[in-house]
Order: C-alpha cells, then structure tokens, then sequence
C-alpha cells in the first residue's frame, strides 16, 4: 500500500527511526500507526539480540546537572566506534540517560545486577505483608512476585518508563538507539548525587522538576 508522508512523519516523531524504517514499517502495518510502532520496536529488539556479543569500549561519560547543581549525574555509555561516539543520535541517547536517572533515581542498570540478598530481602517484606493480610500462602507467594516487580520498574534503570513517553521503557530506547546507529549500545555504570542525601530534609519532587526541565528544553 501507499502511505502518506504525514504518515511517516508523525511515526518519525514518536518513535526517532528514519524515513525509510518508518516507511517500511508502516507499508508492513498496512498504515496501522500502532502495528507500525510495534514493528519497528521488534527490529530494534532483533537488532540488539544480534549485536549482544560484540565488544562496545567506545563512547561517552556523561554529565548532567540538575537546575540549581542539587543533583548530579554521570553515566559511562558505550558503543563500538568513536565514529558512532560523536554522532548526535548518540549523544542526545546519554544525555536522555543523564536525566532519566536525575529524575527516576535507579539503583542498578540492569536486573541482573540486582544483589540476590536484596531480592529475597524485597521478597520476604511483600510475602509478609501479603500473609498479615490474611492471603492464603499459595496467593500471598504470587502477591509477592508481583510486588517485586514493580520493585524492578522502580530501581532498574532498563526497566523504568522512560522519562519522555511512559508506554516506553528506558530499554525499548536503547534498542531504538541501537537500531538507529547500528551498533551495540551498552549503558556500563553511572553514579547519582543529591545535594543532602541522607540527611533529614524536606522531600521535593525530582523527576516533576526534571520533566519540567525536559519542556523547557523542548
């Protein structure tokens, strides 16, 4: 079928991938703008399964300071090439990172990275919890499961609702980011201070002031 260029524009729009990829993927969805974001997502995945075992020491450390210096964040991301390393889809991609951890406050980059003590510690509380509440213990067991989660989405970056569009998460990004360039993609490590962490203070809403930021930034 033939789609038409406002077509390929808003899909260009929502999802970053080029024309071409956009229009391919649209003519495979027959139009349907949601099948068309849902298959060029799977080509970032199949992309990015191929591209796991390659070596990614490339790439970037970057900063971002919250308005104010109040939090800052620096994260080590990586590719194959310093050509892919100065190219702008790359970089604007930390910079993206850099903020989502600014404002989502993630412990761990990834689920594997996650300590076995910890999970079982967060299994433990929400079997509990479910069994004080009267669950039976074949129910208050799948509660727990599914509490621990949402405690992934909430401390694994990959897996929190990306920053700019909630129905994504931070790993459908780096996929698409992954298709765009054509190389691995790695996000390696990042550090994140606070101004006062740790010390008894009044709690303010990061991630709202950092989404503001992001609007004012366009």
């Amino acid at each position: 079928m033939t789609v038409r260029a406002d077509q390929i524009k808003e899909l260009r729009e929502r999802t970053g991938a080029g024309f071409l990829d956009c229009k391919k993927a649209l003519e495979e969805a027959g139009g349907d703008m949601e099948r068309a974001i849902q298959i060029l997502r799977e080509k970032g995945k199949a992309q990015a399964a191929k591209k796991a075992g390659r070596i990614a020491a490339e790439g970037v450390v970057e900063a971002y300071i919250h308005a104010g210096g109040r939090i800052g964040v620096l994260v080590e991301v990586n590719c194959e090439t310093d050509f892919v390393a100065k190219t702008e889809i790359f970089r604007q991609f930390a910079r993206e990172i850099a903020m989502q951890i600014a404002a989502f406050k993630p412990r761990y980059v990834r689920r594997e990275d996650v300590p076995a003590e910890v999970i079982e510690r967060e299994r433990a509380i929400y079997l509990e919890q479910a069994k004080n509440e009267g669950k039976p213990e074949n129910i208050a067991a799948r509660i727990a499961e599914g509490k621990l989660e949402n405690f992934f989405k909430e401390v694994v970056l990959l897996e929190q609702p990306y920053i700019r569009d909630a129905n994504r998460t931070v790993k459908d990004l780096l996929e698409e980011t992954i298709a765009k360039t054509g190389e691995k993609v790695d996000i390696r490590r990042f550090v994140r201070y606070e101004l006062g962490e740790g010390i008894e203070r009044e709690t303010k809403d990061f991630a709202q002031e950092v989404m503001s930021q992001l609007g004012r930034e366009g």
